[in-house]
């Protein structure tokens, strides 16, 4: 039931609620190109890519760029005496990922770093050539169908202007004849072993990394019965910071869906990292529900005199001085129940957060009552803090505040509740609180940021987010 005071009081916490309002999704993450190059480095290096520097057929290149030429059958008796020819050290430099010009694209460099050897007859001598290329790729949003994007990596080729090939040491003049004749037919071959032997590693490992950015997203959050889930919507690339752009939902204990959150609009406000490598932004209405769902419990039925004799002592002598027939009949059984009446609303503001609920508090005189002596309407209001602990995201209310009292119904006639203001606040704190807290360090877990390899984080708060980043050294 909804009574006239509840609608007053989130008619007030809506208007101050909207102030501000963006369109914001429900949650972003953001990676900056850092990010994106550890990442891609790393599946590179569990696809073996070094072993494919190693294993590249250059021999076989050069027999099949000669072929190509007017002087193919000359080129080829020269290739035929090399007895062989193989890589035999290589290595990828450091990754580079950088926006290009239009700010929705990537450009992905991979420097690669070769030493090839090859033996002739006559010739004791192993030729060592010194090979530098860089594979070169374009990150970008590809969208196939509608409201369905992806990151695709593609344009994968050979930069000209980074290829170069060298002699290691000074050689012969015969020797070096042949070797710059080695060098002019391996040159033209090897942007085409970029393409057909590296590009396909480089596809696979951005693949690799794609899949585990999904993956990250799709780990389910338990909050006590009910559980959040995060649902990929669209990739964003605003130059150096690539934003993944998440919906929600909110499943109860029986799996359906209670609450959803959608990205609202098509111009959306994304948010700026700031010098730092990811940033998780959560909206307020995702971290309300959230709250909401960590603290739902029904109604509390608490013994009052078993339980805390001194506040039952309190709470007669409260009433003592409204109706003294009334506190007399409190007996040893008495009983409160308190129950919330709404979804708690929170209000944030730069470094600050309040949650306020809406409180139902219900006195019986004995357990055996059907009927309470009153029931209040409380208008209560928590600071709250936000910390990780243990690789959890932990919520904690710091007090309760009873900001209004609403007589909502009476059985000892009509009085002014404000005369059980610091009862009533006694009640919620010696009994709200402790149960509410409780529930809100079983926290959530950070899994997201913490499978990205970031130990230390830190959380802060606009007027709009939670926000989570990597904690500053």
């Amino acid at each position: 039931m909804a009574y006239p005071w509840t609608f007053t009081f989130l008619c007030g916490l809506l208007a101050a609620n909207l102030v501000g309002a963006t369109l914001s999704p429900p949650v972003v993450l953001s990676l900056s190109t850092e990010v994106i190059k550890q990442m891609l480095a790393q599946k590179l290096k569990n696809h073996d890519v070094t072993n494919t520097l190693q294993q590249l057929p250059l021999l076989t290149a050069m027999e099949e760029e000669s072929s190509r030429g007017i002087f193919g059958n000359l080129v080829k008796s020269i290739l035929k005496h090399i007895l062989w020819m193989k890589v035999t050290s290589a290595s990828i430099g450091q990754l580079q990922v950088q926006p290009l010009a239009n700010g929705r694209q990537l450009m992905v460099k991979a420097p690669l770093d070769v030493v090839a050897g090859f033996n002739v007859p006559l010739f004791k001598t192993v030729v060592e050539l010194h090979v530098e290329v860089e594979a070169q790729a374009i990150i970008h949003v590809e969208t196939r169908e509608k409201d369905h994007a992806r990151l695709v990596l593609s344009e994968c080729s050979n930069t000209g202007g980074s290829l170069r090939v060298s002699l290691l040491h000074k050689l012969s003049f015969l020797l070096k004849c042949l070797a710059d004749k080695v060098i002019s037919l391996l040159t033209p071959a090897l942007p085409k072993l970029v393409k057909s032997e590296l590009c396909p590693v480089l596809k696979a490992g951005f693949e690799d990394m794609r899949g585990e950015l999904l993956n990250l997203t799709k780990v389910p959050m338990s909050l006590n019965s009910e559980h959040l889930k995060l649902d990929f919507i669209s990739p964003v690339i605003d130059h150096s910071v690539v934003h993944l752009i998440l919906g929600a939902r909110l499943f109860n204990s029986e799996g359906k869906v209670t609450k959803l959150f959608n990205v609202a609009g098509d111009s959306l406000n994304l948010p700026t990292l700031n010098q730092t490598p990811f940033r998780l932004t959560v909206r307020k209405d995702v971290v309300v529900a959230i709250i909401a769902a960590l603290i739902h419990s029904g109604k509390l039925t608490v013994l009052l005199d078993y339980v805390l004799p001194e506040v039952a002592r309190q709470l007669r002598s409260s009433i003592k001085v409204i109706d003294e027939t009334a506190a007399a009949q409190l007996g040893p059984t008495q009983i409160v129940k308190i129950m919330s009446q709404t979804t708690p609303m929170l209000i944030l503001d730069q470094g600050n957060a309040k949650v306020a609920q809406l409180i139902v508090l219900e006195i019986f005189a004995t357990d055996k009552d059907s009927r309470p002596l009153f029931t209040l309407g409380i208008e209560a209001s928590s600071d709250i803090q936000f910390y990780v602990e243990d690789g959890l995201l932990v919520f904690s209310f710091n007090e309760i505040r009873a900001d209004r009292i609403h007589l909502m119904n009476s059985d000892i006639g009509v009085f002014n509740p404000k005369l059980l203001n610091n009862i009533t606040t006694k009640i919620l704190t010696s009994i709200l609180l402790p149960n509410e807290n409780g529930k809100l360090r079983s926290g959530i877990p950070v899994s997201m940021v913490k499978n990205l390899g970031f130990k230390s984080i830190s959380l802060s708060l606009t007027k709009e987010a939670l926000v989570v980043t990597q904690a500053s050294s």
